[in-house]
């Protein structure tokens, strides 16, 4: 970054590890065209396009700041629509008075009059022409920001390497569960690491180890019902929400999870290796014995912790 002289924003932390650590090339390739010492502005248009989380609020930001111009924009068209309304209002009382106070005004000096008035109007009624047109225009134009503001919260909340829910999407959604009026209880959170995946990115590569965690989110994602979540929270960690489940549920859910990936995460690096499989620790904490979304997700952390030390028991429960 220094390099390039850009700016150390948390932003461009993110364009920047994406672009080489993630390895996306086109952004890369995007950046790399701006040459040495970028404009801010063409950074984030970079950020909206490939729509990294960091840049989503810059996006509904720039969008609110749109809408508000295009309102105030809107408003003084119609005020000076109003305007001239009660111009050629004005004007045609003082036609009818003239008239009316005249009775013997020459054909003239009357016609003179209904020109004027024909000409008022027709500059009302173009007026109003052209003001239909540009909100028409508007109204499209809030429905594309509308839609752009929709996608910008959709990627926020998704991970963009498996395409399953991301840590924010988890957060919500355990904050939504212990602001509901009927409580937290009844529903249980697990925590799921790849064991040794560090090792294993070391001696198979990340292409294999990213394809790998790709059909891992797939298997995970088939293994939830409706109103469950499953979410990619870190590099090789995942988290299931269920709702409506007591511990004994729990249990059989996890070992259900642990046997699904044992049975099909199984892969071979060459032709000529031994198949090879991954296996996963898992911890599970219940809404029931926690206060508040931050210890649910507390109590998780330490389960799995306690899974990862003992690999006999990769199945951990907090409290049991």
């Amino acid at each position: 970054m220094t390099r390039l002289a850009i700016a150390g924003l948390p932003r461009n932390y993110e364009l920047l590890y994406e672009a080489i650590i993630g390895q996306n090339a086109a952004l890369a390739q995007d950046i790399a065209a701006l040459g040495p010492s970028p404009r801010q502005a063409s950074l984030d248009e970079i950020g909206l396009k490939y729509r990294l989380v960091s840049h989503c609020g810059l996006s509904s930001e720039i969008s609110h700041a749109e809408t508000s111009r295009m309102l105030r924009d809107a408003v003084d068209r119609l005020s000076d629509s109003l305007r001239q309304k009660q111009a050629f209002l004005r004007a045609a009382e003082t036609a009818l008075q003239s008239i009316a106070g005249k009775p013997d005004q020459s054909l003239g000096s009357f016609m003179s009059e209904m020109e004027y008035l024909s000409t008022s109007l027709s500059n009302v009624l173009a007026s109003e022409k052209e003001i239909e047109a540009r909100l028409k225009s508007d109204v499209e134009r809030l429905e594309a920001i509308e839609l752009g503001i929709a996608a910008a919260h959709s990627a926020s909340v998704t991970d963009k390497l498996t395409g399953i829910p991301n840590r924010i999407a988890l957060n919500k959604a355990i904050a939504d569960l212990y602001d509901r009026e009927e409580g937290a209880a009844g529903s249980a959170l697990i925590m799921v690491d790849v064991d040794d995946f560090k090792a294993f990115n070391s001696r198979y590569g990340t292409q294999i180890g990213t394809r790998l965690l790709k059909k891992l989110a797939d298997l995970f994602r088939k293994s939830i019902k409706k109103n469950d979540l499953v979410a990619r929270t870190d590099g090789d960690e995942f988290a299931f929400l269920f709702a409506n489940v007591g511990m004994q549920e729990a249990l059989a859910i996890a070992d259900r999870l642990r046997a699904s990936v044992e049975d099909h995460m199984t892969f071979a690096a060459s032709d000529n290796a031994a198949p090879s499989g991954l296996t996963i620790s898992l911890g599970i904490a219940l809404s029931a014995d926690a206060t508040t979304a931050s210890q649910l997700q507390a109590n998780a952390r330490v389960a799995l912790h306690a899974a990862q030390s003992n690999r006999r028991q990769p199945v951990q429960a907090f409290g049991h």
